[in-house]
């Protein structure tokens, strides 16, 4: 699929997990009228946004290092080495996080999970996004 372009983005992540979101998922989404939410690395969101220079980032953090080591432990998939890995991988991927126009700390899910939503909501009323839209209404006025 990498070959035949049929990712919107992929990544080989700590060397050994390959990941990627089929384009096909974007165009059923734009199809359909839906917006296509993407939980992406650092990797896949540069080349979402140098595919699509108008997507929508949002980088989300944890609160704080010490609860990002306890989120992971609590999953139970890593070894004390892979744990060290992924904290390491984590601080640098955070410097970026200027590259995103919305940050949102994920220090309370349900509050962190509306945060997501009224920037979901305000990307829809983005005047580019309405154009079209706009244009007619102008055009039902008649005239100049």
């Amino acid at each position: 699929m990498v070959e035949q372009g049929e990712f919107l983005e992929h990544a080989c992540v700590f060397g050994k997990h390959k990941y990627g979101t089929p384009r096909r998922w974007l165009d059923e989404a734009r199809r359909r009228g839906l917006d296509l939410v993407l939980e992406i690395d650092v990797q896949g969101a540069a080349q979402v946004k140098q595919k699509l220079p108008d997507a929508v980032a949002i980088f989300i953090l944890p609160p704080s290092s010490q609860v990002l080591e306890e989120r992971i432990r609590a999953r139970g998939q890593d070894a004390e080495e892979e744990i060290a890995r992924r904290l390491r991988r984590a601080r640098q991927e955070m410097e970026r996080y200027t590259e995103y126009e919305f940050v949102i700390v994920n220090d309370e899910v349900e509050r962190a999970g509306r945060e997501v939503q009224a920037v979901a909501l305000a990307a829809r009323c983005r005047r580019a996004s309405n154009e079209a839209r706009v244009q007619g209404i102008l055009d039902s006025f008649g005239g100049n």
